[in-house]
């Protein structure tokens, strides 16, 4: 089990990135979808926790079988789909995502957003995270892969002309007004013999590329965002969830056969030599988590 905790800091207040958090959440999910991959939004409804408040609860099933690395196509189903379920108690969020038929894999996170730049040393409240464990991100200074660059998202040349923020500078995290951080702790797991610690550091260097990159855009797009109620990017969130969902089941998965609820027999008898027991593809009900026992451990 692998544990990290990444801070990401933006020039924004945690006012403004609920509504930033939200809008680029659903562009993003629209622009990665079609061909039958990207992403499905399954339930998106508002939900009470009795500790955490109004929320709300989002399920989404992530098909992305062409972008997996040769090595985990070894054993994945050609078929298959990732579930996300998110528990928006903002500012502060739970994250799940697990594959129905690998039991011994599962990856969690706790969000929590703040006004400042990064230095609460315990801002779960429980203990304070080992200082080797603890990555902080730069969305201007980070490297991020060639693919996901674009010049209109480079902090570097972007100016906001609601907020006037911007461009940013090499040192502005020293100095920006205002600024607010998000502070994410995720917690990995895939407990197969042979394989736990390659797929575990492959998650959380994707996990690090996806911060990144998310982060930036939010950042990058908040003349699209800046002004909305909380009503008009619900609003827009409903929009682009019947366009995303359409991407998903629209003709170019027409040939895609009918996901049953086991997976086939020779990827079964792999997964068992490597110590795997399978379990049927239906999806787990769902609730809202307990209480977190704070397992030291986050996609949003």
């Amino acid at each position: 089990m692998l544990m990290k905790e990444y801070r990401i800091c933006m020039p924004l207040t945690v006012d403004e990135y609920r509504i930033g958090q939200l809008y680029t959440i659903s562009k993003h999910s629209c622009e990665q979808s079609g061909g039958g991959e990207g992403v499905e939004v399954v339930k998106n409804e508002p939900d009470i926790h009795p500790q955490y408040g109004p929320g709300q609860l989002t399920e989404k099933r992530i098909y992305l079988n062409s972008k997996l690395p040769s090595w985990a196509k070894a054993f994945v189903p050609r078929l298959f789909y990732v579930t996300e379920k998110a528990w928006n108690f903002y500012p502060y969020t739970i994250t799940e995502y697990s594959v129905s038929y690998l039991p011994k894999f599962s990856i969690r996170i706790e969000t929590r957003f703040e006004n400042n730049n990064g230095n609460n040393s315990n801002v779960f409240g429980d203990k304070p995270t080992p200082p080797e464990s603890v990555s902080f991100l730069d969305i201007l200074n980070d490297p991020i892969p060639e693919k996901h660059y674009k010049e209109s998202e480079d902090l570097s040349h972007w100016q906001s002309s609601k907020t006037g923020r911007g461009p940013l500078e090499k040192s502005w995290r020293e100095d920006h007004n205002p600024i607010m951080c998000s502070y994410k702790r995720v917690q990995c797991s895939f407990e197969v013999y042979g394989f736990q610690t390659k797929t575990e550091e492959f998650i959380h260097r994707n996990i690090r590329d996806i911060l990144l990159v998310g982060h930036r855009q939010a950042v990058a797009w908040t003349d699209e965002w800046h002004g909305l109620s909380l009503e008009d990017v619900r609003e827009y969130e409903r929009t682009m969830q019947e366009k995303t969902n359409s991407k998903i089941k629209g003709p170019a998965t027409a040939s895609r056969p009918f996901i049953s609820r086991s997976i086939s027999v020779t990827d079964e008898r792999s997964l068992k030599k490597m110590g795997v027991t399978t379990l049927a593809m239906s999806d787990p009900a769902c609730s809202v988590p307990p209480s977190p026992i704070r397992l030291n451990s986050t996609p949003e």
